[in-house]
């Protein structure tokens, strides 16, 4: 027993319990922002659509609307139970507050497994697209981002937040840049417009599967979607949490869904749907299409 507590035994109070931990929510709106986004737009968009368009064809555009509509009332909830419920750390406290002990425990260990068979499908998409500029296997690529994933992980969530911000606003501006070709590309504006509207409609119609395909798509998206949620891990980390998460879940998914829809349909325009391949970059068939790739 130390000094302290002897005192309080002799005098007879109780010693006043240590505080508790808390984080030192270093992250800023950008941060938090560029996290999300970041979460969501990466080998899922740029390898992963390619799976979704084979299978649907150019009503893929449907199933990402359909997809995105329903995350995003979903986000708007759970905006609305961290605004109510201001001291929850994350989406599986939200189920545990609403449903329970055992919901939240389904929940986070779902959620922990989901992103254990994710993380590596992921660098293996990573590692499929360096391929084509860097001559090394792909197993060996994948390697190399794994290793780069885990070492940003475990840095400060400041570190890190800075280090999603500049990685994300790449991918985004990438994207913006293959928008903005693909428009200029189907407008005629780099010349003499080709005939690329009637890829839309030309190889079986615009639903060459039927509405069926579009619904039972809709799942396929969701797992390319799957992210917006660590929008309410991240705001955690944030200086304002609850005025973090409620701005975000809009204006995130908004932005996200505007990329994803705008892409797809220009790629689905651009090149036959029937020509994507399962597995392979979508991205890079369009803007070899374009002819601003070799």
């Amino acid at each position: 027993m130390n000094q302290q507590n002897e005192s309080a035994f002799i005098s007879g109070s109780a010693p006043e319990p240590a505080s508790a931990p808390t984080l030192s929510r270093a992250l800023a709106n950008r941060h938090v922002t560029m996290i999300s986004i970041g979460g969501i737009i990466g080998a899922a968009l740029f390898v992963g659509s390619s799976t979704a368009i084979a299978n649907i064809g150019p009503a893929v555009v449907l199933s990402y609307l359909l997809a995105g509509v329903m995350i995003l009332l979903v986000m708007r909830m759970l905006a609305e139970m961290a605004s109510v419920l201001p001291g929850t750390r994350s989406f599986t406290d939200f189920a545990r507050a609403g449903l329970g002990d055992c919901a939240g425990f389904v929940t986070g260990w779902l959620y922990w497994y989901f992103w254990v068979i994710v993380v590596p499908i992921e660098a293996i998409a990573g590692a499929v697209l360096l391929h084509g500029w860097i001559a090394l296997p792909v197993w060996l690529l994948g390697g190399v981002l794994i290793l780069v994933m885990t070492s940003v992980n475990l840095m400060s969530a400041r570190s890190y937040g800075e280090f999603e911000f500049w990685f994300a606003s790449i991918k985004i501006s990438a994207i913006v840049l293959f928008i903005a070709l693909g428009a200029a590309y189907v407008f005629g504006l780099m010349g003499r417009h080709p005939p690329v509207l009637r890829n839309l409609y030309a190889f079986g119609g615009f639903m060459p599967h039927g509405l069926l395909a579009v619904l039972s798509g809709v799942s396929t998206v969701f797992f390319l979607l799957t992210g917006a949620e660590i929008t309410t891990v991240a705001a955690v980390e944030s200086r304002d949490p609850g005025r973090a998460l409620t701005k975000l879940t809009t204006t995130v998914m908004s932005r996200i869904m505007s990329f994803y829809v705008l892409s797809t349909l220009l790629i689905v325009t651009v090149v036959p749907w029937t020509l994507i391949v399962p597995g392979e970059s979508p991205f890079t068939h369009a803007l070899r299409t374009m002819h601003f790739q070799s």
